[in-house]
């Protein structure tokens, strides 16, 4: 038989040159050619050649820039992304807001059978793609996978991590997340995330048209009731913070993981699996309990709370219309409070920053009492996952791992389709190559709930 030719790249990434873009290829640099790394060749694609250039010397500084090939793309330009996948398995996309220039790349990657990984927290270009291209994707075996990102590994295996603390016959109700922003400077994002906020929140309607449209997805069986609503800010004094709902991709895509759990009870089978390979997939999975899940944004003190609130309610007020928005996106200094600004991060403030993230979970410690009528839980279990900045630090770390193992474990992954990072990447290593990065997994406590 005609040994088929590799394509000369591990990896592309994909908007190299954008704000999160270059921390990746920071990232990439780390790993290329290391004795145990899988990576040992990619190039940087993007519109200007000339910013990729400067681009690859700013993220190997102080050290010269190695010679890692540029290739020019767009994603208006259909035949250029083409061309991407021709000369690589495996296409890393960093081009946001995703809703405005993801969709030619998903395109692309699901025709020729190239996999993808992108870093988008939106959740109406997450569930388009998966309605759009999920049948294609499994017929050429393209690994469609949006969310690498800390939108929403960390909320996916945090959310696991907690539920499978829940020894039988104990089982979780409901697990709630609180994201705390720390630095000892000041929290400042990038215009590509605010951007993406204020186009998520302006098409709304359009997320709910897709969800009416689609057939209902399988629902897990949760143990109890379901929980109450509660008040609109929250005080955790177990974890010291104030909270309040974030609306954010992670909810979303935790529960689409726990619906193709529930139609898949094992996970999804990878492409050639061994015996061995089969039985741990197997195992971890049984010890994976669905819960209802929600997260919110965490602030150590109440005036914290109301100003995400007034952030909310200026995008919320203004995102409606064409002016509106062009005022959002004109001052966003300004609408945000400080928080976002044209220029991004500098580095100290990158470096300065963290995130906590922590995982309530309430439930029942013997899954019998909801047989007796005893339908108020009565155990609680507390679990954390911290790390670096979120945008530059987290998100590059997390990507590059995902896509260390499907260079590294391609055979043991789903051979195609649309599908959130949660159910790819939760029987595999992900969590302890996280945790060797500088992403904890920690369990804070157990305890009985007062009756």
């Amino acid at each position: 038989m005609q040994a088929v030719a590799q394509p000369p790249y591990d990896i592309i990434i994909l908007g190299a040159s954008g704000f999160t873009g270059k921390y990746v290829v920071r990232e990439a640099l780390k790993l290329l050619n290391h004795p145990s790394s899988p990576l040992k060749s990619f190039a940087l694609a993007g519109r200007d050649p000339s910013k990729l250039t400067r681009t690859l010397q700013w993220a190997a500084h102080p050290s010269p820039p190695p010679p890692i090939p540029i290739l020019t793309a767009d994603t208006t330009d259909p035949p250029s992304l083409h061309r991407l996948c021709s000369q690589t398995n495996l296409i890393l996309n960093c081009v946001g807001p995703f809703r405005l220039f993801g969709d030619p790349v998903v395109a692309a990657c699901t025709q020729f059978g190239c996999d993808y990984l992108d870093i988008c927290g939106e959740p109406d270009f997450i569930e388009r793609m998966e309605a759009k291209y999920h049948e294609q994707a499994v017929e050429t075996g393209s690994l469609v996978v949006s969310a690498c990102g800390f939108d929403s590994v960390p909320a996916e295996l945090g959310f696991m991590f907690n539920s499978r603390q829940w020894l039988a016959p104990a089982v979780p109700n409901k697990v709630e997340a609180y994201l705390s922003l720390e630095s000892d400077k000041r929290i400042v994002g990038n215009l590509g995330t605010y951007e993406s906020a204020v186009l998520g929140v302006a098409n709304v309607q359009k997320l709910l048209e897709l969800r009416r449209s689609r057939p209902k997805k399988a629902r897990p069986v949760i143990p109890g009731p379901p929980p109450p609503k509660g008040s609109v800010i929250e005080s955790q004094k177990k974890i010291g913070l104030w909270a309040v709902k974030l609306p954010s991709a992670d909810s979303i895509v935790v529960r689409r993981s726990l619906s193709i759990l529930t139609e898949n009870p094992h996970g999804l089978p990878g492409i050639i699996e061994s015996p061995q390979q089969i039985e741990k997939r197997e195992v971890f999975w049984s010890t994976v309990k669905p819960a209802h899940f929600g997260v919110k944004l965490g602030s150590k003190s109440l005036i914290g709370i109301f100003r995400f609130i007034m952030v909310g309610m200026f995008i919320g007020l203004f995102s409606g219309n064409a002016f509106g928005r062009w005022l959002l996106l004109k001052f966003p200094s300004v609408f945000s409070l400080g928080w976002f600004k044209k220029k991004g991060p500098s580095e100290e403030e990158v470096k300065s920053a963290s995130f906590k993230m922590w995982f309530v979970g309430h439930g029942f410690s013997d899954n019998s009492l909801l047989s007796r009528g005893n339908l108020k839980p009565d155990m609680e279990i507390i679990t954390r996952v911290m790390g670096p900045e979120i945008g530059y630090s987290t998100t590059p770390i997390i990507l590059m791992q995902c896509a260390l193992i499907i260079l590294s474990q391609r055979e043991n992954l789903p051979e195609g389709g649309v599908f959130p990072p949660g159910i790819v990447f939760g029987s595999t290593d992900l969590q302890h190559r996280l945790q060797e990065n500088g992403i904890s997994f920690d369990v804070v406590s157990k305890s009985v709930l007062p009756a």
